[in-house]
C-alpha cells in the first residue's frame, strides 16, 4: 500500500489505466450507447461498474486532472483553475507550472514504490503538471515528436504509435493519447497508465450529434482492445458541457469587467476567468466561472448586485466559496461568480476576440457542468449507495477495489 494526501492505495496487481475524457457529459456516452455506437461500453454498462460522480468547481482541466491525479479537491493541491492572478507578483499567470502545485501524485508514488508509471496527455499544457517528481513516461499527443528519454522517458513516439502529429484542434489529437496508450500497454507494459484527452470535439459537438459519436465509436475501439489485453480501467472525465448561447445561437454572456467598471469606476477591480488558456478556439476564454477582486469596501456591495443578475447562479465571497468548493482561499479572488447553465462569463467586451470562436458557443466551468461518468470494466459489490462519488476517486476505485 501507498498513502498519498490521507488516502491509502493498493498496489496494481494487473496492468491499470485511469483515462480521463475531457468534457464527457454523461449523455454522450448514453447517446452513443444508445445510438449503437459504442457496443463495448454497452457491454462494461451491464457488466462493470457504472456511477455519477461530481467533478470540482470550478470544472475546468487543470483543477480537475490534477485532483484526479492526487485524490484529493483543489483546497489541497492548489490548482484551482488553468490561470489565475497571482498577488505576490500582481501579474496573471497559466498554472502550467508545477511550482503551483501544493501536494503529490499518486503517480509519483507509484512509480516511487517501484512501478512502472506512464502518463499521456493530449495537450502541452497539462504534462509537466501531470508528471511531476514522477520517474517514468509522460509526454503529449501535441509535443510527440519532440519527447526526449531526458525530459519524456521515451524516444521515437511517432514510430511507435503509427500516426503523426495531430493539429492541436481535432479529434486526432485524442485518439493519438489513446493509440499511444495502447502501444505504451503492448510494448513498455507499464504497471499503471494515465490517458488524458482534448475536449475540442465536446466543445464543438452535441451529444448525439454525428461527429460526437464518431469520437465515442473510436474510443468504444479503443477500450474494447485495452479490455482485451487484460487491463483494468477506470473512464470519468474532468468536466461536462454545455450550450451557452441565446434564441438565435450567439454566446450568451455576461461581460463581468465591463459591470464593474461601470458601478465602481475603472480600475477599481479586477475579474479573472481561471478558464483562460492559449486554445481559444475551443471556448474563447468564456467559461461559467470567474473570481473577482475588488476593494473589501466594495465587496459586500458587488456581490449584493452581482446575485440579483439574470443568469447568474451562486456569488459568494471567499472563504464561503473556498469552503464549498473546497478550493485554496489564497487563490480565489474577494468574490467567486457561477453563471447558470446557458451562461458564461467574461471580462470586458474589447478583451474577447470571439472571431476564432466556432458557434455555437458550448463551455463549461460552472456547477451546471460537475456531473460526470465514472465507469470501470470490473463489477465492484457493496458500494456505499449514499456515497456522494467525486471523478477524484477513480484511482480508489480502480486499485482497491477493481483488481
Amino acid at each position: 500500500m501507498i498513502e498519498v494526501n490521507g488516502r491509502a492505495y493498493a498496489a496494481p496487481k494487473q496492468s491499470t489505466v485511469v483515462l480521463c475524457i475531457d468534457g464527457c457529459e454523461p449523455d454522450y456516452i448514453a447517446q452513443a450507447v444508445a445510438g449503437g455506437h459504442m457496443p463495448f461500453m454497452k457491454q462494461v454498462l451491464a457488466t462493470g461498474t457504472a456511477l455519477i460522480a461530481d467533478c470540482v468547481v470550478p470544472s475546468f482541466t487543470n483543477p480537475n486532472n490534477l485532483s484526479i491525479v492526487t485524490g484529493a479537491p483543489p483546497s489541497v493541491h492548489g490548482i484551482c483553475g488553468n490561470y489565475l492572478f497571482d498577488a505576490a507578483s500582481g501579474t496573471e499567470v497559466m498554472m502550467n507550472d508545477p511550482k503551483w502545485l501544493r501536494a503529490p501524485t499518486i503517480l509519483a508514488a507509484l512509480a516511487d514504490a517501484g512501478h512502472g508509471v506512464a502518463v499521456v496527455t493530449a495537450k502541452d499544457k497539462l504534462r509537466k503538471l501531470l508528471g511531476h517528481g514522477m520517474k517514468g513516461i509522460c509526454f503529449s499527443s501535441e509535443k510527440a515528436d519532440q519527447a526526449t528519454e531526458q525530459d519524456n522517458g521515451i524516444t521515437d513516439v511517432l514510430p511507435l504509435v503509427g500516426m503523426p502529429v495531430p493539429d492541436v484542434y481535432s479529434a486526432e489529437l485524442s485518439e493519438f493519447v489513446f493509440a499511444a496508450g495502447l502501444r505504451l500497454i503492448e510494448t513498455r507494459k507499464p504497471d499503471f497508465l494515465y490517458l488524458s484527452t482534448t475536449d475540442y470535439v465536446q466543445h464543438k459537438h452535441a451529444p448525439g450529434d454525428p461527429d460526437a459519436n464518431r469520437f465515442y465509436a473510436m474510443l468504444d475501439r479503443y477500450l474494447a482492445r485495452l479490455d482485451a489485453l487484460g487491463t483494468v480501467f477506470a473512464l470519468t472525465a474532468d468536466h461536462g458541457m454545455n450550450a451557452k448561447t441565446r434564441l438565435d445561437a450567439s454566446p450568451n454572456v455576461i461581460f463581468l469587467q465591463d459591470l464593474l467598471d461601470d458601478w465602481l469606476g475603472a480600475e477599481r477591480s479586477r475579474v479573472i476567468l481561471p478558464i483562460t488558456d492559449p486554445y481559444v478556439v475551443h471556448h474563447g476564454a468564456l467559461g461559467s466561472f470567474a473570481t473577482i477582486y475588488v476593494a473589501p469596501d466594495a465587496a459586500a456591495g458587488v456581490t449584493a448586485r452581482l446575485r440579483e443578475l439574470p443568469g447568474m447562479e451562486v456569488v459568494l465571497g471567499r472563504e464561503e466559496a473556498a469552503r464549498r468548493f473546497e478550493l485554496p482561499a489564497d487563490r480565489i479572488g474577494d468574490i467567486v461568480a457561477v453563471s447558470e447553465r446557458s451562461v458564461v462569463l467574461g471580462t470586458s467586451r474589447s478583451r474577447h476576440d470571439l472571431s476564432q470562436l466556432e458557434l455555437p458557443l458550448r463551455s463549461h466551468g460552472g456547477i451546471s457542468e460537475q456531473r460526470v461518468p465514472l465507469v470501470l470494466n470490473r463489477r465492484i459489490e457493496g458500494l456505499d449507495p449514499m456515497r456522494r462519488w467525486r471523478n477524484f476517486d477513480a484511482f480508489e476505485l480502480v486499485l482497491n477495489h477493481a483488481q
